[in-house]
């Protein structure tokens, strides 16, 4: 809880023992698929204990759960895809229903690059009608190679249409690349999903998605992406203080820039979209300084929370607070620039106003 409010994790993971990857190996090496992955609730507790054993000491209250994203297998052959994903759904569900007062769930999707996005649309609908689910992530790049089209293209439409219907959320979070630039930095899907998060927001800011579906919501992970280096004008300086009241829009300063002849672009001034009812950005970020300039851009109205606990900042303390890295409700609790109200609107009330099918599934679990 904080301040008598339920806190809400946007951004959780499932838990599992070694046998659900162990079925993921096989389904690639013996190219059988087969969606019975066998997940006893024996077999799960010991994993689940410690999931909200870390859940408990971070003060988290409820926890959206998705399957994790490395393990989507969005690059393999359509039918091993198809078997992974309504077993790992499956899996999801159970745990849902073991702690249902703890867990809502989070569908993977069967995409994959050799298909367009009509082919996840029963998923989806299963998942949702069937299984109780709240939402389902989207890895914008199911093949790990750049080649899929951008989230504003008509490839993402039928999805589009499916979760407006729903009335649910989708989450945007890449998986791997198979970017062979890539092969000698570990740990590179941190640096892919940095890259096709920035260029989901990019596209979905700047194309007529929302206009389309004005019902659709969207979260994107660990804050968007990376974050603006260069304001443009007409926008404010410091999103946080603009929702407060106070006026800090980037205005012309009487110079003309352009390198050796001034260009009329130059001058131009941003006029965005209204996008506070559909696009939002989750808290997953570890850096203080990182996270707290992402609040300041994008404004406390449209970030909700989300750490993937347990997950890569688990092992990890903040020097600065003696914390798990993690921890980043204590993050939240510490920037003195937010108010009361704004920190609640990031831990409980924009969670649930932005994941509707949540309210209604945590009022018929109490």
């Amino acid at each position: 809880m904080f301040a008598g409010k339920t806190v809400i994790d946007v951004h959780g993971h499932m838990s599992a023992p070694p046998h659900f990857r162990a079925h993921a190996y096989n389904l690639v090496a013996l190219r059988t698929p087969d969606s019975n992955i066998g997940m006893t609730p024996e077999l799960m507790k010991g994993p689940l204990d410690r999931h909200l054993r870390l859940l408990d000491s971070h003060n988290i209250d409820v926890q959206l759960i998705s399957p994790r994203p490395v393990a989507m297998m969005h690059w393999e052959q359509p039918f091993l895809v198809e078997a992974w994903t309504r077993g790992t759904n499956d899996v999801i569900a159970e745990q849902c229903r073991l702690h249902p007062t703890r867990f809502a769930g989070i569908a993977q999707l069967n995409q994959n690059a050799e298909l367009d996005t009509s082919n996840c649309v029963a998923e989806l609908e299963r998942c949702v009608r069937e299984l109780g689910f709240v939402g389902a992530i989207l890895n914008p790049d199911p093949g790990g190679d750049r080649r899929t089209p951008g989230m504003n293209d008509p490839y993402w439409f039928p999805l589009y249409a499916k979760a407006q219907e729903l009335d649910a959320t989708l989450i945007v979070h890449p998986s791997i690349s198979r970017d062979p630039r890539l092969a000698i930095i570990p740990h590179s899907y941190q640096y892919n999903n940095l890259t096709e998060e920035t260029l989901a927001t990019l596209l979905l800011e700047h194309s007529d998605v929302f206009e389309r579906f004005p019902k659709l919501r969207i979260v994107i992970c660990h804050c968007g992406g990376a974050l603006r280096r260069m304001p443009e004008r007409g926008e404010p300086m410091d999103a946080v203080l603009q929702e407060h009241g106070t006026a800090n829009l980037v205005g012309a300063s009487g110079e003309q820039a352009g390198g050796s002849g001034v260009s009329k672009g130059i001058t131009r001034e941003r006029h965005a979209k209204d996008l506070s009812k559909n696009l939002f950005f989750d808290t997953c970020a570890y850096d203080p300084h990182y996270l707290g300039a992402a609040i300041r851009q994008r404004g406390p109205a449209r970030m909700v929370f989300g750490t993937e606990v347990p997950g890569s900042g688990s092992d990890m303390l903040n020097p600065l607070n003696g914390k798990m890295a993690d921890d980043v409700l204590a993050l939240i609790d510490g920037f003195e620039f937010l108010t009361q109200a704004d920190k609640l609107a990031i831990v409980h009330d924009t969670p649930l106003r932005i994941f509707p099918l949540l309210e209604k599934k945590l009022a018929a679990a109490v």
